[in-house]
């Protein structure tokens, strides 16, 4: 059964909506975004009774049946609630070094199947990616897009938030201030205000660097199995560039409280090592 994120903020895709799901009767009819009238309707073809599932990123999912199609306009009848809950048994945060075109892609898309709950996007001194401030709204957007669809295909009904790029020691002074205020697409401003993003503004349980293998590091920091144990910690990740951080980007690092984390003997390409760092915290909460 097909899966669409249906945004309840009113600027998304020009539409009208304003409303959470879960604020409405079942068997409430309500309108599709263009978006989804577009992929479910034009291009796949979807008829009048076809059911798919509707999730607006504030908890479980519903499931819902096409009533009308017009050629710009479709409508949906919420046939039934699935209270499923698909998210980490963690709260995650990355701080990733931007690298370019599809790698960064596949670095959010992956991270968010893994359960990431946000990613704060970084420049650094050795990362390739530097965006003018007239791209930064488009780019926010297209990395939200391809995390919002990772959650269509995956089952994921909470999206991650895609973090506005700010410079990496921009980003370490304002963990230092406990000042973790969250710049959004606007596609998911609503979802910022949720109880379960919130979190997100809270100094984390734990904070990690993953660094490049050197002799005389702890491969892991003896608090992250500590950490695990308790119930829905938070955790921090800093993932560096493919030139890695600098020195004094790594000394800002471990002034406010990231440990060194080394998974494994070898180094780590900048989008395998979110995919192999949420694994990891999957394997061990376990």
């Amino acid at each position: 059964m097909r899966r669409f994120f249906y945004s309840s903020d009113s600027n998304y895709d020009h539409s009208l909506l304003s409303t959470q799901l879960a604020t409405l009767p079942l068997g409430s009819d309500i309108e599709l975004p263009d978006s989804i009238v577009h992929h479910w309707c034009r291009v796949l073809r979807a008829n009048i009774g076809d059911q798919g599932v509707l999730f607006d990123g504030f908890g479980g999912e519903y499931q819902v049946a096409l009533q009308t199609i017009s050629k710009k306009h479709a409508t949906v009848t919420l046939l039934a609630h699935i209270n499923d809950d698909r998210t980490a048994p963690f709260i995650s945060k990355i701080g990733l070094v931007m690298s370019r075109g599809e790698r960064m892609d596949y670095a959010i898309q992956k991270s968010t199947e893994l359960g990431v709950t946000a990613i704060q996007l970084l420049s650094s001194h050795h990362g390739e990616v530097n965006l003018k401030p007239a791209q930064v709204e488009k780019k926010l957007a297209h990395w939200q897009q391809v995390a919002i669809a990772a959650c269509e295909q995956c089952g994921l009904n909470r999206p991650p938030l895609i973090l506005a790029p700010v410079s990496i020691n921009d980003w370490l002074l304002k963990v230092a201030d406990n000042n973790q205020e969250m710049a959004i697409s606007p596609i998911v401003t609503a979802l910022s205000q949720d109880t379960y993003y919130q979190r997100l503004q809270q100094p984390a349980d734990l904070r990690m660097q993953l660094s490049v293998p050197a002799l005389g590091q702890p491969a892991m920091p003896e608090l992250l199995t500590v950490t695990l144990k308790q119930s829905a910690p938070y955790i921090e990740l800093l993932i560096g560039p493919e030139g890695g951080l600098s020195d004094y980007e790594c000394l800002k690092a471990a002034e406010v409280g990231f440990h060194p984390w080394q998974i494994g003997t070898r180094v780590l390409r900048t989008e395998t090592a979110p995919v192999v760092a949420l694994a990891t915290l999957h394997a061990l909460s376990h």
